[in-house]
């Protein structure tokens, strides 16, 4: 598709955000910190996106969903890029950011086992009584949890 053709089907902000899933103001955000280029404007000074810029966008999106933070999406941006280059460094951020989600599973897993032992020795009798009360008063054995 020629450029030219792209600028005259790009879209509004509005229909931009609709067709992305992406809030009008974090575009705006996500220009502003430079992981989208600033989009062409109409006469009027409004925001014109082009087909590249919602796939950009859509790129964006998923990699938070995914949980990249922001310098991480700026590397795996400038890697699609260039796509003649090799892929470590696209991997090794994926490695990274698994440990991370690894380890929060990990923390969560652990949450969920305290949480079940409070419930499971509960009698759910008086609250003078309450197992629930108790531990969470006991000077806890783990980390932080959440």
């Amino acid at each position: 598709m020629s450029q030219g053709r792209e600028t005259a089907e790009a879209v509004p902000i509005g229909e931009a955000a609709k067709r992305s899933g992406v809030k009008v103001p974090t575009i705006r955000y996500y220009e502003q910190i430079g992981l989208l280029a600033a989009p062409a404007r109409t006469e009027g000074n409004r925001r014109l996106y082009t087909g590249a810029e919602l796939r950009r966008l859509a790129f964006v999106r998923h990699a938070r969903e995914l949980g990249f933070d922001v310098e991480a999406i700026r590397t795996l941006l400038t890697l699609q890029d260039r796509p003649e280059q090799p892929c470590g460094e696209a991997d090794a951020i994926a490695k990274a950011r698994l440990t991370e989600v690894r380890t929060r599973i990990a923390k969560l897993k652990a949450l969920e086992d305290e949480l079940t032992r409070m419930i499971d020795e509960c009698a759910c009798g008086r609250v003078a009584d309450c197992r629930v009360i108790e531990i969470l008063a006991e000077p806890h054995r783990h980390g932080a949890l959440a």
